[in-house]
């Protein structure tokens, strides 16, 4: 109820500030277990994209986002988004096991396979958290692009801007495979990120967000 409430509200001053533009919506499945694999641009990345969807979308977000900002923190609580402690050694796992009981629940479950925001506007190479999802519980997995969040709100502001904001979602893929198996793995988390990097038209990275953010931090 709460998460339908939010959505009637924030729905329409959205599309009236940022006119955004939803392309592909059919090809999320009106029922069933699907997996929302985006590219990583903006925190708003997790706003824009469940509200502009007639279903139901989960994502896991750091729990920075449920302590910080309030309106950021209630937005988060009210939409049934899951906290996790990127800081636990068992943060990445849990991100996961809580992932499958969405999925059991023939939910849509939102995940970013970069694991962390674009630096620069690139993307960058993904995790095989997607493959892992994908391979153990046989969900499809749609290809999202979001387009321009980062104008709208770049990592380190507070203040929002005006932009037009895109939403580009691809065919749902099927993948085979042993989850256990690292080589399934890494091809099915490649071949997820070439769907999104044609679908945005980033230049892509081959190396981890992470790791670079990790690198500019040291030399700074």
């Amino acid at each position: 109820m709460l998460y339908r409430l939010t959505k009637i509200v924030s729905s329409p001053i959205l599309r009236l500030l940022w006119r955004p533009k939803v392309a592909g919506a059919e090809n999320v499945p009106s029922s069933g277990a699907a997996i929302l694999a985006s590219n990583h641009l903006s925190i708003l990345d997790s706003v824009f994209l469940p509200l502009m969807l007639p279903r139901k979308v989960t994502f896991v977000a750091k729990s920075e986002y449920f302590t910080g900002n309030r309106l950021m923190a209630m937005y988060m609580r009210s939409t049934g988004q899951v906290s996790i402690d990127r800081q636990s050694a068992a943060s990445a796992q849990a991100m996961l096991d809580a992932a499958v009981q969405v999925l059991k629940g023939g939910e849509l479950f939102g995940i970013y396979p970069e694991g962390t925001r674009s630096p620069d506007g690139r993307l960058y190479r993904g995790k095989i958290g997607v493959a892992w999802l994908a391979l153990t519980t046989g969900a499809p997995v749609v290809p999202v692009a979001m387009v321009n969040t980062d104008l709208v709100l770049p990592p380190g502001a507070s203040v929002p801007r005006i932009a037009k904001i895109g939403v580009r979602i691809g065919e749902p893929m099927t993948f085979t495979g042993d989850p256990a198996r690292a080589k399934d793995r890494r091809a099915v988390t490649d071949e997820v990120m070439a769907a999104i990097q044609r679908l945005s038209g980033q230049e892509y990275v081959p190396a981890y967000a992470a790791s670079l953010k990790e690198q500019a931090g040291r030399a700074a």
